[in-house]
């Protein structure tokens, strides 16, 4: 009966969307997560998200970082920043997404390919290195 009283509450309670991101770790201060909301980066259940817009258990949203775009459904509601276990509690990432994210990330290592050196030159390589440039 306490789990049951404990959902109610977290149903009743109203937390921001910005807030809830900070609280579950996608961004650092909730002044970024409240950028991010503004510059379309969040989408709540579809739609463009506002900042003011109160979150519901069972919402899902689509955050965009950098060039990884995640999946997640709200599994509870926190206005409180805790430690990543715990944050990690608040929402559960969706297998779709999950396997988009890793494809994405294999596809710029491969683009990326062998660019540098492996190694620092030695003396004898620098001395080729000044004369090439040199020229």
């Amino acid at each position: 009966m306490n789990t049951q009283h404990q959902k109610e509450s977290q149903q009743d309670k109203k937390v921001r969307l910005d807030k809830w991101l900070w609280a579950a770790r996608f961004f650092k201060t909730r002044g970024a997560a409240k950028q991010a909301v503004e510059g379309g980066k969040v989408h709540y259940e579809g739609q463009r998200g506002k900042c003011s817009r109160n979150v519901e258990i069972g919402a899902q949203l689509i955050i965009r970082q950098g060039y990884e775009e995640k999946k997640v459904v709200i599994r509870a509601i926190s206005d409180q920043r805790r430690g990543a276990p715990e944050a990690q509690l608040l929402y559960q990432e969706t297998e779709e997404s999950i396997k988009l994210r890793e494809e994405g990330a294999a596809q710029r290592k491969a683009m990326r390919g062998n660019v540098g050196p492996d190694h620092r030159p030695n003396k004898k390589e620098r001395r080729k290195i000044m004369q090439f440039k040199d020229r």
